[in-house]
């Protein structure tokens, strides 16, 4: 068996894959970024090679992707999240044609083709408005834990209209709108409608075609999937795995490598039947 990697170095948490040549997940690990990029780097491949029951060694390369892949000094080579996250999003649902990757600091749209190849793509201003660092912000001047808001926020009546468009002011706001009586899980959907218009704005710039996946961390918020398909006026792809969407578009570029090298050692005569066609990175 051949396997590779992908190590996505994000702001706030570092994911790592492990596929085998089938292009099967087969250990993956998330842990936080915290202060030091490389050691987290290290640490989710470690987990996730364990994660596989194989040796660091049948890795036979290592793509690192995010905003810290060139920390990630075991690896190979660095492939940049954009296009990463086309190729995971592509691979795991292949009708994928816009990809909308929301992390902890960034928003990307994503216009890609059928063989996972990036066409277009814009990505959100300095501001960090309409990623997740301004639900980050909204949790922490609400005091309610992260993964709780999209939950809570499904149970709004009487959604808030949160005007600011900076991070920095969005504590602020939140803060004004209890103070004036008004119950968290409105203050919430007003948030995370906020967010939304942001990502539209995005996606209307690069084309929206069918079918939409979305990628990154939030994409496991349940509010913001639901505002998000509502606003799209379609249901997009999402999955369990689309946290693990870089991550798994790097571990794809690597196992390229993988199979070129086998393919092209003359000591494995005949081996070329083995392996499937790949898209290659443009």
């Amino acid at each position: 068996m051949l396997y590779a990697a992908g190590v996505d170095v994000g702001s706030t948490q570092t994911k790592a894959v492990v596929i085998d040549r089938e292009r099967r997940i087969v250990g993956r690990a998330l842990i936080s970024t915290g202060a030091n990029v490389t050691t987290a780097a290290q640490e989710a491949f470690a987990q996730s090679v364990a994660a596989a029951g194989v040796a660091a060694s049948e890795v036979g390369y290592v793509v690192g992707t995010g905003y810290g892949r060139y920390k990630v000094t075991f690896g190979d080579t660095q492939v940049t999240e954009i296009s990463c996250h086309a190729r995971g999003a592509a691979q795991m649902f292949p009708g994928t044609r816009t990809v909308l990757d929301m992390g902890g600091q960034d928003t990307k749209a994503i216009r890609v083709n059928e063989r996972g190849e990036v066409l277009d793509f814009c990505m959100n201003d300095k501001c960090a408005a309409g990623t997740g660092r301004f639900l980050q912000a909204a949790a922490f001047a609400l005091e309610i834990p992260l993964d709780e808001l999209g939950r809570l926020a499904l149970g709004a009546n009487k959604p808030v209209q949160i005007s600011t468009t900076c991070t920095v002011f969005a504590e602020s706001e939140v803060l004004s709108w209890l103070s004036r009586g008004r119950k968290a899980e409105d203050i919430l959907m007003g948030v995370h409608r906020s967010i939304a218009t942001r990502s539209m704005a995005l996606l209307r710039r690069v084309g929206i075609e069918n079918e939409v996946s979305f990628t990154g961390g939030v994409a496991r918020n349940p509010c913001m999937v639901e505002v998000l398909d509502k606003a799209l006026g379609l249901r997009m792809n999402v999955s369990e795995e689309s946290h693990f969407m870089g991550a798994m578009g790097a571990a794809l570029f690597a196992l390229d490598h993988v199979i070129g090298a086998a393919l092209s050692n003359p000591f494995l005569p005949g081996r070329a039947a083995e392996y499937p066609p790949t898209s290659q990175h443009s």
